[in-house]
């Protein structure tokens, strides 16, 4: 608890009012400052509840990299039945946000830009709550631990030549039967002028009445492996983000994408969403001292 600069004026008053009071024995400053003192006393209480049957909880986004600014969401529950909480300030992970008020038996959310210096878990930790309320005569503040925890994914690094990426098995491009525009040729069908014009058959056009297409499959390329194990000269934390890079690189390519992390351990090739954030949370976690599962 600390006290303001009004708080300091109001004690001063009341001290120099009480010793006013028992040197002139003056009933009227006598009840004066009982008074002030039983506002005091009110006030303390009151701003004592209004920070006391709180929870907190921090909900970090599932995609956040390192040394990139990110979103945290703070949620406070008042968990008080009927008594609201007022001006509450809240610092936690070096940032500081603010809630007006949070209503009896209800949650109320903030939110702000936090930047993680490093790759792996990071615990929310503890919250600062602190409020003037009720007078501003007083600072209370109260100290919470608050649930939440952050994967950091390393800061993805650009490169035009990355020294451990490897094909897998499979060889050459899988073509798919969906109609595309980038595979090989799979059928002659009529132009119904949807079609580019790129895709007309012109030869075969001719020796018929109407235009004649040419439809293609999709082509999808083939599956890659990242392997950690390779280029072991560079830096860790470089190979690591120059894999991050090229995983989200392949992704966004739409090519299925594993990762070989120690001798005996490889998470096989494979595509989407989930996919790509488990991958980066095994770069997040990933320990070189660690023995192969």
């Amino acid at each position: 608890m600390s006290i303001t600069r009004t708080g300091a004026l109001y004690v001063a008053t009341t001290l120099l009012l009480g010793f006013a009071a028992v040197n002139t024995g003056n009933n009227l400053l006598y009840l004066l400052v009982s008074i002030l003192l039983g506002f005091m006393a009110t006030s303390g209480l009151l701003g004592w509840l209004n920070i006391r049957w709180l929870d907190c909880s921090v909900h970090f986004p599932d995609e956040l990299y390192s040394g990139r600014p990110t979103q945290v969401t703070i949620r406070i529950t008042n968990l008080k039945p009927r008594l609201p909480s007022y001006l509450l300030r809240i610092q936690i992970l070096g940032a500081s946000c603010s809630l007006t008020v949070v209503n009896g038996s209800a949650t109320q959310a903030t939110s702000f830009l936090h930047t993680f210096s490093g790759r792996g878990r990071h615990a929310a930790g503890a919250a600062r709550i602190c409020s003037p309320f009720p007078v501003n005569f007083f600072v209370r503040c109260v100290e919470i631990d608050c649930d939440g925890e952050a994967v950091a994914f390393p800061a993805p690094l650009a490169s035009a030549h990355a020294p451990f990426s490897v094909r897998d098995d499979s060889t050459g491009e899988i073509q798919r039967t969906e109609r595309g525009i980038d595979g090989d040729m799979v059928t002659i069908a009529d132009y119904t002028g949807t079609e580019p014009l790129k895709l007309i058959h012109w030869r075969l056009s001719a020796r018929h009445e109407g235009f004649k297409v040419k439809e293609l499959g999709t082509a999808r390329n083939e599956p890659v492996i990242i392997d950690l194990t390779v280029a072991a000269a560079l830096p860790l934390e470089e190979r690591l983000s120059l894999a991050a890079h090229q995983i989200n690189r392949f992704c966004q390519e739409n090519r299925a994408v594993g990762l070989k992390l120690a001798a005996g351990r490889t998470i096989p090739a494979a595509s989407g969403r989930n996919h790509r954030l488990r991958l980066l949370t095994e770069l997040a976690l990933y320990d070189a001292t660690q023995p192969a599962a």
